[in-house]
């Protein structure tokens, strides 16, 4: 699977490496991606989800299932 966060969506960028010089090349600017397991009370089972940093606090604000709701309506993920 991509370098994707699941319930924000969030992926890589890319931009430049710029030198002392001034000479660009290309690099990119990966997402602060975690592996994580939740456990999803209303399905009483354990998830496994690749989050950002900002998709944990998405989850510890609005609550698991909350986020799962509207990463799914986005499109984020597949459930």
């Amino acid at each position: 699977m991509a370098k994707t966060c699941q319930i924000t969506g969030k992926k890589a960028m890319t931009g430049n490496n710029v030198s002392h010089s001034k000479r660009r090349t290309k690099r990119v600017f990966d997402v602060n991606l975690f592996t994580r397991k939740f456990y999803w009370v209303e399905q009483d089972m354990w998830i496994s989800l690749k989050v950002s940093a900002a998709g944990l606090r998405t989850i510890n604000k609005l609550g698991l299932n909350e986020a799962i709701r509207r990463a799914a309506e986005k499109g984020y993920l597949y459930i």
